[in-house]
């Protein structure tokens, strides 16, 4: 190469990047952040630099690009999502087998069991909340990949664990099933979750089972569910296919969602005795984003159900076992005990090391042993009984 001809690649390259830089710096319009972010303590610098790298528009053309070969040519997604057939997205939690999946699961039932231990010396009952995987009730769009191994009967193995745990779990599978032949969606094409009816469906199970083995004191309540506006799902799974705006045309469609509200039906009392002010609490809800997210109207979907009020302590974005961790440890747990708290529990979190947030270490420990300590006790119940039987 002459020396004219590199001068001319390097002017080249360098006017490439002055344009490329310049087009970039069109986002600082309007661009603004918090009131503590300034120059002295480095936050205003930091978002400056983070604000520029993600609106370069090399790096936006790029990401696109790669999105779009992986999506077409080898039919993947960024990882946190699995490509099934007919535009369906699932989890890839719901697929990869995980470490130490077994020692996972002995602790995980074994904090179910002292968590159950700490409702009752509060005379709480504990009904779980067992939710099946997508890939469960949709196997039919997997096409050739398939879940793990770990994954093959872990909703069945989580019923049985409880049942011998003697906690309240009906099964949601068969009546989510059931919703699905009657034509209707019970979990989102290109979302994690489940769709309103999915939810409403899981309600109705459990206030059946909840009137039949444990039902509520107090004046029963009426509550009514609306149908309120239908909007443009973009659902959380199309995040792993960074393929827009350049190749949105590729991207799996958005779905249709139907958003409910559920209020007190006109005419209910809203004094002491309807709104529990004299600190007893019905029903308390812990869970995930199945719960937390108002998209699906689950809360207000057991209200109706229920026929009572229910309070709401699901956390989005933390698990199953996390809220309930801060949820014991909580004021409102200490003054105000529910008489049912329904744990919604999805099964892919079972065999995972699930994050504890900022709950004691040493007492979660403690929760796990005297967890373990109680199924040792009814596994040794159980096989001395044929004994006695025989003699």
């Amino acid at each position: 190469m002459t020396r004219s001809l590199r001068l001319f690649y390097i002017a080249l390259f360098m006017v490439t990047l002055v344009v490329l830089g310049l087009w970039s710096t069109r986002s600082f319009f309007g661009f603004s952040t918090n009131a503590d972010a300034t120059v002295l303590n480095g936050r205003w610098a930091k978002a400056v630099e983070t604000h520029y790298d993600e609106e370069f528009p090399i790096k936006r053309l790029g990401t696109n690009l790669w999105a779009a070969l992986d999506y077409k040519l080898f039919n993947e997604g960024r990882p946190g999502v699995v490509l099934g057939h007919d535009q369906w997205l699932f989890s890839d939690e719901e697929f990869d087998p995980i470490v130490n999946e077994e020692l996972n699961l002995q602790g995980n039932y074994a904090l179910v069991e002292g968590v159950r231990q700490e409702l009752k010396n509060k005379g709480v009952k504990l009904v779980m909340a067992i939710l099946p995987a997508k890939t469960r009730l949709y196997p039919e769009h997997l096409g050739d990949v398939k879940p793990s191994s770990i994954h093959a009967n872990l909703y069945q193995d989580f019923h049985a664990h409880v049942a011998a745990n003697k906690i309240i779990a009906p099964d949601l599978l068969v009546p989510l099933q059931q919703g699905k032949l009657n034509g209707q969606q019970v979990f989102l094409r290109t979302d994690t979750h489940w769709t309103p009816d999915g939810a409403q469906i899981a309600a109705q199970t459990l206030a059946k089972t909840i009137a039949e083995q444990t039902p509520l004191s107090g004046e029963p309540q009426r509550f009514v569910t609306e149908q309120v506006e239908e909007v443009t799902h973009k659902g959380d799974l199309r995040l792993f296919l960074p393929l827009d705006p350049l190749f949105e045309n590729m991207m799996p469609p958005t779905e249709p969602l139907q958003k409910r509200n559920t209020v007190l039906a006109e005419g209910q009392a809203i004094g002491d005795d309807a709104m529990f002010a004299d600190t007893e609490v019905p029903v308390a809800l812990i869970g995930t984003s199945y719960s937390a997210n108002p998209n699906w109207n689950f809360v207000g979907a057991l209200k109706e159900a229920l026929h009572s009020d229910v309070v709401n302590y699901a956390e989005d974005g933390h698990g199953p076992i996390q809220p309930m961790l801060s949820y014991l440890k909580s004021d409102a747990f200490k003054d105000s005990p529910p008489q049912v708290l329904i744990w919604e529990f999805p099964e892919r979190y079972l065999p995972v090391n699930n994050d504890i947030g900022d709950a004691d270490p040493n007492w979660v420990a403690e929760l796990k042993e005297a967890g373990a300590r109680q199924q040792n006790v009814a596994a040794n119940t159980k096989s001395e009984t044929p004994d006695r039987a025989q003699n």
